[in-house]
């Protein structure tokens, strides 16, 4: 069924603040992609709204994938061995996530989003080496991450790069560059993988997932551009879109556990 007018013109605002607040500040702006679906653009069903957030979050790691690999930030071998896991885990997270109750779906999606808020505020060290010899411990610890973060973004579709990258720099030793830029493989593989999985039961809107897409290129070139005039308010900016991701989850939370009778 075709959106509305007012629905259309709701989906391309909201994946323009997506793609801005990816632009300005990097990880963790898709986790705002089901908040905006559900209560800014109004799809009733959660299962649907992370559905179709899975496609945003895919189709932005790949355009900027494109970006660090040109850039040489991206080591491969390590990258495609934790995707590999990482996509059975977010076949088995998403499947799973089809079947639990939409409402209290969005409650756990919630207190997520909280916890992202506190990782964002930690401090990454910048340390480690980009040569990496990929041997039999170092393989088994990345399947074994990857199986994890792979898991939990098929549940709750989202990117995972808050777990990715720290996930890649315990596994392999490699600097947060490289690692960022390793995560978005991750990060396009597995919102594909959960956006095929929903597809397939019909729990996506391909119509506000194309507006929601247009909207998150033209924010996504503006949030770009804020964040090389803002440089220098760089940790300011990150803190402040924390409090906002913390706020929105405590928003979803109430409305969710409301919903559900608590």
């Amino acid at each position: 069924m075709a959106p509305s007018l007012i629905q259309a013109a709701l989906a391309l605002v909201s994946g323009s603040l997506v793609g801005f607040s990816l632009g300005l500040v990097g990880g963790g702006g898709s986790i705002l992609a089901v908040p905006l679906l559900v209560y800014v653009v109004g799809m009733p069903n959660p299962h649907v709204a992370i559905g179709t957030s899975a496609i945003a979050v895919a189709a932005n790691a790949a355009a900027n994938l494109l970006n660090h690999h040109r850039v040489g930030n991206v080591i491969w071998r390590c990258a495609a061995v934790f995707a590999a896991a990482g996509v059975a885990g977010a076949f088995l997270g998403s499947t799973l996530g089809k079947m639990v109750d939409g409402e209290k779906l969005l409650a756990a999606f919630a207190v997520l989003m909280m916890v992202v808020s506190i990782v964002m505020l930690r401090r990454r060290s910048a340390g480690g080496t980009a040569i990496v010899h990929l041997d039999r411990k170092m393989t088994l610890q990345l399947i074994i991450i990857g199986l994890a973060t792979g898991a939990l973004s098929g549940f709750f579709g989202i990117g995972g790069g808050f777990l990715i990258v720290p996930g890649l720099m315990l596994a392999t030793g490699m600097p947060i560059l490289n690692a960022v830029g390793s995560s978005l493989v991750g990060v396009t593989a597995f919102g594909a993988t959960t956006a095929a999985n929903y597809a397939v039961s019909g729990a996506v809107d391909w119509a506000i997932a194309g507006l929601f897409l247009c909207g998150g290129v033209f924010g996504g070139f503006a949030g770009t551009r804020a964040a090389h005039a803002l440089a220098s308010r760089r940790g300011y900016l990150n803190t402040a879109f924390a409090v906002l991701v913390f706020t929105v989850g405590l928003y979803v939370l109430m409305r969710s556990l409301s919903q559900i009778g608590w």
